[in-house]
């Protein structure tokens, strides 16, 4: 499941225009829909019941999924950038960490102006530190396992 599908609606993510990488960083993830409908139900004595997506946030409109049971003992994994330090109540944290040079030359050109807001993650956040699981990924072909458990 990747966080992309909780992204808040436009009128607000992009409150501050389409690049704004402090608004990419602290607005764009609408995580308290994020935490009620995925992350709490999965929570011990929970119901298990997850909303798999709230929103197409390429053409800006909610989607209708149905909730899905996710079954005693199943997992959930949850993709998407800039999600530690948020405070979701997550079991392990893997961080995909990737030197700035190797950041900008992997990003498309049009996406590089979220390079500021990687920046700002590193330094204010520390994913490295935060995460359970640290994984280099320079080079995509060789991850580095940094930290484990």
């Amino acid at each position: 499941m990747s966080a992309r599908a909780f992204l808040r609606q436009a009128s607000l993510r992009l409150e501050h225009g389409r690049t704004d990488p402090d608004a990419f960083l602290d607005e764009w993830l609408d995580t308290g829909t994020l935490t009620r409908e995925v992350l709490g139900p999965l929570a011990p004595g929970a119901s298990g019941r997850v909303l798999t997506a709230l929103r197409d946030a390429a053409a800006d409109r909610a989607v209708r999924v149905p909730h899905e049971t996710v079954p005693a003992g199943g997992v959930l994994l949850l993709d998407g950038a800039v999600l530690l330090g948020r405070g979701l109540p997550l079991d392990l944290s893997v961080h995909l960490w990737l030197s700035p040079g190797a950041l900008h030359r992997r990003l498309a050109p049009a996406e590089r102006w979220t390079l500021p807001a990687y920046a700002r993650y590193e330094h204010e956040v520390r994913p490295a530190d935060v995460a359970d699981v640290v994984v280099k990924m320079d080079n995509p072909e060789r991850p580095a396992l940094v930290e484990a458990v």
